[in-house]
Order: structure tokens, then sequence, then C-alpha cells
């Protein structure tokens, strides 16, 4: 049985990308949205609406609204395990998810679930997602014409993004080379060190879902914790986000954040680095709510998060202040992680890439059978 599909374009990659079916077209100022989701939810009887992310400018109104007058929200987004899983949830993800933040019910779900989880895994190569990426910028070179009211979520022009990832890739087989000798080094000390795996600047998990502005903010909080009580002779290394473009002088940052606070030769920064071999050797991870932090605790890291992530439960991480974090630090509760891990991997993940061909065709076959069903797989557990 199939159903019927209406489609919002906001800018001309959405046009390109739809073409040549059909679409709404939303050129107006933002402020107009509201007014006209709801004339399209009502005439057209909407039941069901499909999202990217919940956080974006032209998502929030519907994500926050839709259920007011009946309509079940669907939202897509990168997977809480990755590389060959992508999140759908209703209602929301992230700092929005309906997944409980209580541990015993982890462990009572989790009891009633597979062990494992089968799925297929397939290549999906970086230069597929960038080219994706550069043809659907490309696409929006008519906005001014057409959408002359859009503004993209992310604070760069496509241009000036581009030009970050040629300049930072340009050095990264240096970077790597220089990083790779650091980490060897540390891991040889056997000196305890710290990680904090930086998320991107413009991350809606940092604006919307968290009490920092940015990531220089959280960089800073975290530096001045430390300087102030981590165990003397204790190393705090900071990673960059390996999609990072390179607008944030990050480095500086550092250094001079470093001298302020006395910690000078004390603090590593990374632009690369394998985060298992990282993790492995940490003492403990510091997170504001990224992915990361997931890895750090499925690999029995020490982990806090300076946000509301998914994975902030108690017996996963740490419950206490980041102040009394660096000398308190136990790990992870590893029943519990296979329990919840099991339980959001059940409820949650679909199998499947948004960029590779093959695995596109794969989350669409297993998206459908979450999207038709009259609960979701999490709200069957609930």
């Amino acid at each position: 049985m199939g159903n019927l599909v209406h489609k919002i374009n906001f800018n001309g990659g959405d046009v390109a990308y739809w073409a040549p079916r059909k679409a709404f077209l939303f050129r107006d100022e933002l402020t107009a949205l509201p007014s006209y989701l709801e004339s399209i939810w009502l005439e057209y009887g909407i039941t069901d609406q499909i999202l990217f992310g919940d956080c974006r400018p032209v998502h929030s109104y519907a994500a926050t609204h839709a259920e007011s007058i009946g309509i079940r929200t669907h939202v897509f987004d990168g997977g809480y395990f990755r590389p060959f899983w992508i999140t759908l949830e209703r209602e929301g993800v992230n700092g929005h998810s309906l997944l409980p933040r209580d541990p015993d019910w982890f462990r009572e779900v989790g009891k009633r679930l597979p062990d494992t989880v089968e799925y297929e895994e397939f290549h999906a190569p970086f230069i597929t997602q960038a080219t994706h990426d550069v043809l659907y910028h490309l696409a929006g070179l008519i906005n001014p014409l057409v959408f002359p009211h859009y503004k993209n979520h992310v604070p760069f022009i496509a241009p000036l993004e581009y030009a970050g990832y040629i300049k930072r890739f340009s050095f990264i087989k240096l970077f790597k080379y220089q990083d790779t000798r650091k980490i060897n080094k540390l891991v040889a000390e056997k000196k305890p060190f710290y990680l904090l795996p930086l998320q991107l600047n413009s991350d809606a998990q940092i604006i919307r879902h968290s009490q920092f502005e940015n990531m220089p903010e959280v960089i800073e909080y975290v530096m001045r914790s430390f300087a102030k009580h981590a165990p003397d002779g204790a190393r705090l290394v900071i990673k960059n986000h390996p999609l990072d473009i390179g607008m944030v002088a990050y480095r500086k940052i550092i250094k001079q954040l470093a001298r302020i606070f006395d910690v000078a030769g004390r603090v590593v920064y990374l632009e690369s680095g394998n985060m298992n071999i990282l993790l492995t050797h940490a003492s403990g991870t510091v997170t504001v709510n990224s992915t990361a932090g997931g890895l750090a605790v499925g690999l029995n890291c020490p982990t806090i998060t300076l946000s509301d992530a998914v994975y902030n439960l108690p017996g996963l991480t740490f419950q206490g202040g980041l102040d009394a974090f660096w000398k308190k630090i136990p790990k992870p509760d590893t029943e519990l992680f296979h329990y919840y891990r099991n339980t959001v991997m059940y409820t949650t993940q679909i199998n499947g890439s948004l960029y590779s061909g093959a695995g596109t065709k794969l989350a669409a076959i297993n998206a459908a059978r979450v999207l038709q069903a009259d609960k979701s797989p999490l709200e069957e557990l609930l």
C-alpha cells in the first residue's frame, strides 16, 4: 500500500535533489513559515512529517507544533553508533529524544532484547558525501533569485567552507604524522591523560542543547577546571573534529589559555588521531554530547558529559561536576552499557547510510518499516 507524499523545498539544493517531482516552494521570510506549514497540514490532511534533524530554523516550528494537531514527526539524524547506522526517532533526537534517562529502564528492557543486532556493512567513502555536498550547494546558486529569503543554518557560506576544507586537508598527512608521534609518546610515558574531543563549532548539540555558545567556550571551561583540579603531571589532550573546516584557530586559542591557566606543556592538541587508541589509554573523557562520548563509554573509559546526552546515565557517565571528575573517575558499568546499546540499537537505529548508494537503499528499506508502523520500536517498549 502506497503513501501520498508532499515535499517542501526551501532552497536550490532541495529542488535539484527532488526534481522532477512536484513540490511546494517556500520562498518567504522565516516568520511566515508557521502559518504556511499549518495551511499545508490542514489542507492536505497531513498525518506524518519527516525531518532531517530537529533544530534547523526551517524545522523547529514543525518539530514542536505538529503533535498538537495530531501529526506524528519522524526525525532522521546521524547514527548514535557509527559507521553503519543512522538515527530514526519519533518526535525528536539527541536532546529531544524520547529515550528515558533511567538506567533501570535500560536494564529491564535490555534483558528482553537480542544480544546482537544483525546488520549489513557497506562502503561509504567520504568523497561521495563531499560530492553530494558540493552539488547541493552549487544548486543553491539560484537561491538569490528563487529563494531570496533563505538563510543557511551554518554560519559560513559554502565557498568559505570548501576553502577551509582544502586548506586543512592539504596539511592532513603532516598532521597525521605529527599526531601519531604525539599519541605514541603519550601511551609510552604511561602518565595519566584526559581526552576532550571537539565537536563542530556550529553543531546544534552545542548551540541548542548545551550551556555553551561555541567550542572555544567549552575549551576554556574544561581547561580552567583541569588547571585547578586535575592531578599533578596529568595531561589534557584536545582533539579536533575530523570534519572541522579550520575557521576557528583552536591551536592558537589553546596556547593562549594554557599560558593564562599556567598549564603550558600539559595540554596536547591533535588535528587527527586514532580515537580507539586514545580512548583505550585515556584516564577519562570529557565531552559535551559528542558521539565520541558514547564510544568512550563503550570502550570502558570513564566519561563525563557537559549536557544531557542520550548516554548520560548514572552508571555509564560520571554524575558529579567536572571539578570532581579529574580525581573521581569510576569506570562505566559494562553490563549496563550492554543493555543500553542493545536497546538504543533496537529502538532508534536504522542500518544504512544517507550518502552511499548501497547504504541509502538499505536505509530506505529499513526505514519504511518504522515509518509505516503505528508505534515506533521505542514507543512499543515505553
